[in-house]
């Protein structure tokens, strides 16, 4: 039993599979601020041109 405990305490597989799981949430994070300030961007210069549009009609 206490070899068990001594190997399981030794065992990094499980920290590394954790440190992928992290690296790509920061990553999905990232991903959705840049989305959504781009969106917001986006939505901005489609209702100027739209407010222009009804403004010559």
């Amino acid at each position: 039993m206490s070899k068990f405990v001594s190997r399981f305490l030794k065992d990094e597989s499980g920290a590394t599979a954790i440190e992928y799981g992290l690296i790509a949430a920061l990553i999905a994070v990232v991903i959705i601020a840049v989305l959504t300030t781009v969106g917001t961007g986006l939505q901005a210069k489609f209702q100027k041109v739209s407010d222009e549009l009804n403004k010559a009609t």
